[in-house]
């Protein structure tokens, strides 16, 4: 798969016992961006960002991360095997180094647990439309926030066994195609060559049962005892499309500073979840801004 361009270069690279699949461009001797994309995309995810960080002078590699694209779909799928899997990553491309981690959607769940985990390799933090992982806890299963329990309908769907699994695949994924649309305010920004990677990737064998473990994974997890998440200390800048259906910013973005010291959230008004593809023409220059700074 090789959409990207020519200035986009497509490798593997052995991250632990994973050979994880990774689109890289830009200064090789640049600041280290690492961005890490969400359900049910790939490194595609970020076709937007690509050449905007290049051409800054940033190093910026985008994996698929595990059981995602061309990544193998192997377990587990917990939240800590994922952060640490990022943690491998930015050792392999710079070893001993950090990087600035850029998260959307699964991707921001695994961004923040990586920088309150691993501080050590975090240089900046920016997510995009994903909550705290505790504060998304909290609303769901503390606070039983009628709006978000009702929106989050699919978190529980993807509980049972094989039949979502069945739904994604069925008609060469046409549900995911009509699922990226539905989330968006601004359906333009995703015609059939701009989805097509996304149907792709998850029509590889095992690709979709390895998608639905991460929230598989992520619900057994609300159900064990766990310590609070280290506070974040690393800059951190939350991004979010107002417009996102699925995740609401007045119930999931109030209390996150809790969890993080150095907190900047930027809204952007007439887009939706999938807010970098929908609008990068206002996310990119808010992106490149806290990454200069």
């Amino acid at each position: 798969m090789s959409h990207g361009g020519p200035a986009v270069r497509h490798r593997g690279l052995q991250v632990g016992d994973l050979a994880m699949h990774v689109a890289e461009t830009g200064n090789g001797d640049g600041p280290l961006v690492v961005l890490l994309h969400g359900f049910p995309e790939t490194w595609w995810s970020w076709r937007h960002q690509l050449e905007p960080l290049a051409h800054a002078g940033f190093r910026v590699v985008a994996p698929d991360l595990r059981g995602y694209g061309e990544t193998p779909s192997t377990g587990p799928f917990d939240i800590d095997t994922l952060a640490t899997d990022v943690a491998r990553l930015i050792e392999a491309l710079t070893p001993g180094g950090r990087a600035t981690v850029v998260g959307h959607d699964w991707g921001g769940a695994v961004a923040w647990h990586f920088a309150a985990h691993h501080p050590g390799r975090c240089e900046k933090l920016v997510v995009l439309n994903c909550p705290h992982p505790t504060r998304m806890q909290e609303a769901l299963f503390k606070e039983r926030a009628p709006k978000q329990l009702k929106s989050s309908w699919y978190m529980f769907f993807f509980q049972l066994p094989w039949v979502p699994e069945w739904v994604l695949t069925r008609d060469a994924g046409a549900f995911v195609a009509r699922m990226i649309r539905g989330a968006s305010v601004d359906r333009s920004r995703f015609g059939d060559d701009e989805v097509r990677p996304f149907l792709e990737g998850i029509l590889r064998p095992g690709n979709a049962r390895s998608m639905v473990g991460w929230y598989r994974a992520a619900f057994r997890a609300t159900f064990k005892k766990s310590p609070p998440p280290p506070t974040i200390d690393s800059p951190t800048l939350l991004i979010w499309g107002e417009g996102d259906r699925a995740l609401h910013h007045d119930v999931l973005i109030p209390g996150t500073e809790r969890f993080v010291r150095r907190l900047t959230v930027e809204r952007i008004a007439g887009a939706g979840h999938f807010v970098h593809a929908e609008a990068p023409e206002r996310v990119n220059p808010l992106l490149l801004s806290f990454l200069r700074s």
